[in-house]
């Protein structure tokens, strides 16, 4: 007798069948680490240059009045946030709902992340996966930002400026010696600067990232909106 031949239909089927069974056992693991506040490998220090993020929100909505951040004083780089992260992936939303987060919290966070939305999104999002009391979460973002030395250019900038994503790596890792060029990303719009990202182990010490340095900013020059208090 010769061999049985599957057909290609039924070959096929068996293919996708295996794939699917793959992907659902990845997704499984995936699913069960993120359900487990406190198990991830190292933050992401998000610093927002603030002044793209309030020209950015003016283009997308004229009309609309300025949060906190866009008036009053000016601001230059903000925390956006703390995030825990995987060597590939990150988790969030750990817990659903999230811990409530005490009003007393936020008002002492608006000095870092002057936006009361800003602190309970990243609370939700981020701060739920870290395994610690709100309190002892947003103690590590002071602790975390603390850490890290803003460059003296970028402290007052008055006027535009335009600079390459390898300049303000530069002048990053100039402001702070222990800082390499494989701990730190520049993010951009398409063609203003909008975020640096350090990544910190969790003693707050700058460690490598490879996946989070791979997504750094590839235009040859981005803007850095100048400081002002809003319009």
């Amino acid at each position: 007798m010769g061999r049985y031949l599957p057909s290609r239909r039924a070959y096929g089927g068996a293919i996708a069948l295996a794939l699917a069974a793959i992907l659902a056992g990845v997704a499984l693991a995936q699913d069960h680490r993120q359900a487990e506040p406190g198990q991830f490998d190292f933050y992401v220090l998000a610093l927002s240059w603030s002044p793209s993020y309030c020209e950015s929100a003016r283009t997308r909505a004229p009309n609309r009045s300025p949060d906190q951040q866009c008036s009053g004083r000016p601001f230059a780089f903000v925390v956006h946030g703390l995030w825990p992260q995987y060597e590939r992936g990150f988790p969030s939303y750990c817990q659903v709902p999230a811990p409530r987060l005490n009003h007393a919290i936020v008002e002492r966070m608006l000095d870092l992340m002057p936006s009361p939305r800003l602190v309970f999104h990243e609370w939700d999002r981020h701060g739920t996966c870290a395994g610690l009391s709100p309190q002892a979460y947003f103690d590590n973002v002071r602790r975390a930002r603390a850490a890290v030395k803003i460059p003296p250019d970028y402290l007052a900038l008055d006027v535009p400026a335009s600079v390459t994503p390898g300049e303000v790596v530069d002048a990053f890792t100039k402001a702070n010696p222990a800082l390499s060029r494989q701990a730190i990303s520049v993010s951009c719009d398409g063609k203003r600067l909008t975020e640096v990202w350090l990544c910190l182990a969790k003693d707050f010490s700058f460690r490598a990232c490879p996946e989070i340095t791979r997504r750094a900013c590839r235009r040859d020059r981005i803007a850095m909106p100048a400081m002002r208090a809003g319009r």
